[in-house]
């Protein structure tokens, strides 16, 4: 079965990134911009809150290894989806939690997924499902962030290894290092 693509909008893309890598059956996991209406925006342009993008990550997978309702499952659970427009003391509708579906399939099972996150969470997910629209790759610097730069960033310090704590913790089959694969 070929590989799929998935693209999520969980907060800050280097802590999703973060998360995303350490799972067996991901390929790639890119940073970028999604949802918004200024063509090729920059970093800078996209945290100043006004061109509508989200920061979000596009994950390439293969779904024998890890399915789209996993990678959902995984989404909910690591970051806060009853936040609107927001994670933590990230604020604006840059950092909203959304889904953006790359098949009529992936639609339904985003909504399914939302579903048992309300069920979960007290019918309080703001999630939004969003179209797919055109992606903008973020800058180099962005990619990969954590095994980088990231490692001596104090904003990343704080929030990442809780997220990877968390992974670990609650999805230990899923992760690459527990399935004896590299991370």
């Amino acid at each position: 079965m070929a590989n799929e693509v998935a693209v999520l909008a969980g907060g800050c893309f280097w802590c999703t990134e973060a998360v995303f890598l350490d799972l067996v059956g991901v390929k790639s996991v890119e940073s970028g911009y999604i949802g918004g209406d200024t063509i090729n925006p920059t970093y800078k342009q996209v945290c100043g809150g006004d061109t509508g993008h989200a920061e979000a990550i596009r994950i390439t997978f293969d779904p024998e290894q890890l399915s789209f309702d996993d990678l959902l499952d995984i989404f909910f659970a690591t970051h806060d989806p009853t936040q609107l427009n927001r994670q933590g003391n990230d604020v604006g509708t840059q950092y909203r939690s959304a889904i953006f579906p790359q098949s009529i399939d992936q639609d339904g099972r985003a909504r399914a997924a939302i579903a048992r996150a309300n069920e979960q969470n007290g019918g309080r997910i703001v999630t939004t499902i969003e179209p797919a629209a055109e992606w903008y790759p973020a800058e180099g610097y962005h990619q990969d962030y954590w095994s980088g730069e990231g490692q001596n960033n104090p904003y990343c310090l704080a929030i990442i290894p809780p997220k990877l704590n968390k992974l670990r913790k609650s999805f230990q089959a899923k992760v690459k290092e527990a399935a004896g694969q590299p991370s």
